[in-house]
């Protein structure tokens, strides 16, 4: 069973850093896209950041939102990823899942296609 979880949610105050990170297991991820979303209250989901990495190239895609302040990246051992969230604003409040995908970091961001999910995590900027 292919569970992904996320931690490292939290409250912090407008300007600060913040990482996420999540742990997938059941399967090895090698050639996935591996990404972020998030969703605000009473908003829709929105793609947030992707990356894959294979042995010879590493590609990211970001959201204009996000361009700039967050950072995807992968630990060595493929299964685990993190979304580095620097220059926190009020807006970037939402609860943030993981998502990985057999497409290309770009395919995720902008077509949504998601194959396994992860339950969440919440973060909160005050202003």
């Amino acid at each position: 069973q292919v569970q992904l979880v996320e931690s490292g949610g939290g409250l912090v105050q407008a300007g600060d850093s913040l990482r996420l990170s999540c742990t997938a297991s059941g399967r090895t991820f090698y050639s996935y896209a591996m990404g972020w979303f998030r969703q605000a209250p009473g908003k829709e989901r929105e793609f947030v950041a992707a990356g894959r990495w294979s042995s010879e190239t590493a590609t990211t895609y970001y959201a204009d939102s996000v361009k700039g302040r967050f950072t995807i990246s992968r630990d060595n051992n493929r299964n685990t990823w993190y979304l580095q969230m620097n220059s926190l604003k009020a807006e970037d409040t939402a609860v943030y899942y993981c998502a990985a995908a057999w497409s290309t970091a770009q395919a995720m961001g902008t077509t949504g296609q998601v194959h396994y999910w992860g339950q969440g995590t919440q973060v909160t900027v005050s202003a």
